[in-house]
C-alpha cells in the first residue's frame, strides 16, 4: 500500500487489545495508534478499557487516535463529538478517515509512517514532544465543552 525509503525496518504490530502478551518477544515501541470504527460502540469501549494499559509516558507524543468510518456520517453508532473528547483527555492527536476510500488510505499511511518516523527518532530535530505540540497549535483549540 505505501513504499517509503527509510534506513530502518518498519514493523507494525496489530493487537485487538491491550495489555499485550507479556510472554513475547518484541521490538520496541515507538507509537501506539488506537483505531475506533465510529459505527461499532464496541470498538470505542474496546478501546477505552486498552488505553488503562498504556504507561503514561507514551502521551507524550507516542499515542494517537485514528477514528475510521468517518465519511458515512449516517451510519455512525458512535459520535465525532465523542473521539474527540476522548483524544482531549489523553492530550493526543486524531486522525478521522475513510479507510473505503483508497486517496484517504494512502495519505493517512503515510502521515502515520511520518508520525511514527519522528517517534523513534529517525528525523533529525524533531521528537515525539515537538510532534505533538507543533500538531496542537496547528489544529483549533480544543473546545471545553466538546
Amino acid at each position: 500500500m505505501l513504499r517509503e525509503d527509510c534506513a530502518s525496518t518498519l514493523k507494525v504490530h496489530l493487537a485487538q487489545s491491550l495489555p499485550l502478551p507479556s510472554n513475547v518477544n518484541r521490538p520496541r515501541i515507538d507509537l501506539i495508534v488506537f483505531v475506533v470504527n465510529l459505527h461499532s460502540k464496541y470498538s470505542l469501549q474496546n478501546v477505552e478499557e486498552s488505553l488503562h494499559h498504556v504507561d503514561a509516558t507514551f502521551f507524550l507524543g507516542k499515542v494517537g487516535f485514528l477514528a475510521t468510518g468517518a465519511g458515512q456520517d449516517n451510519h455512525c453508532s458512535i459520535h465525532r463529538n465523542t473521539v474527540l473528547r476522548l483524544a482531549h483527555t489523553y492530550r493526543s492527536p486524531l486522525f478521522f478517515c475513510d479507510l473505503e476510500v483508497e486517496g484517504f488510505r494512502a495519505t493517512m499511511a503515510q502521515r502515520l509512517v511520518r508520525m511514527l518516523q519522528i517517534c523513534a527518532g529517525h528525523v533529525p530535530g524533531m521528537s515525539a514532544l515537538n510532534l505533538l505540540s507543533l500538531m496542537r497549535s496547528s489544529e483549533n483549540p480544543f473546545l471545553e465543552d466538546v
